[in-house]
């Protein structure tokens, strides 16, 4: 047995960037965790919607992809590469999941983008294509917790399909029934308060 901490899995929650954090990256950027364990942690930014059209780049899946129907940036990390993030509504852990498609956490999970549209179009509730993802070594994002940088929060499915990502950064931290509502109303440039 190492000396290793015990990481408790954050694996389906929310990251939510406080005002303090500093990287322009994450400047109030939602991020979904989609692996958190002792050798890291991978998320994706839910509100940073691109210009790109889903179909411009994976036409098969633009008819899967919710509004708006572009390609979101995931984060700083492998930009030429695609996530496809789904929710399959009412899967309870009784029923397989749907082919080409492996739960995170509750009814979020990731979609194969190799798998024929076809095998998760019935399924499929919502599905958002990120290009490029956000990446923690060991211990990194646990030592960007303690200094204040992220909120951790539960995800609902709804996050990930949000129709106005613009807005998530706020309605996340409004929906939260602590001192974090109040956050929500933070100006977005603190010098005009």
């Amino acid at each position: 047995m190492s000396g290793m901490t015990e990481v408790s899995s954050l694996t389906g929650r929310l990251l939510v960037a406080t005002p303090a954090l500093a990287d322009p990256n994450f400047d109030r950027a939602v991020v979904l965790l989609l692996d958190h364990d002792e050798e890291g942690s991978l998320g994706v930014v839910l509100n940073r919607p691109t210009p790109v059209d889903v179909g411009d780049i994976l036409s098969g899946w633009a008819d899967l992809a919710g509004e708006p129907g572009v390609v979101f940036q995931g984060g700083p990390v492998s930009l030429d590469s695609a996530l496809g993030v789904a929710v399959i509504p009412g899967g309870s852990l009784g029923e397989r999941a749907p082919l080409g498609w492996r739960r995170v956490h509750g009814a979020i999970g990731l979609v194969d983008l190799e798998a024929p549209p076809e095998l998760l179009a019935s399924a499929v509730g919502s599905l958002r294509i990120f290009a490029g993802y956000a990446g923690w070594g060991p211990g990194q994002l646990e030592d960007e917790l303690v200094e204040g940088a992220w909120y951790v929060v539960e995800s609902e499915p709804g996050d990930v399909s949000s129709p106005s990502p613009e807005r998530l950064w706020r309605e996340v931290l409004r929906r939260q029934r602590n001192e974090l509502a109040m956050v929500a109303t933070y100006p977005d440039d603190p010098s005009l308060n």
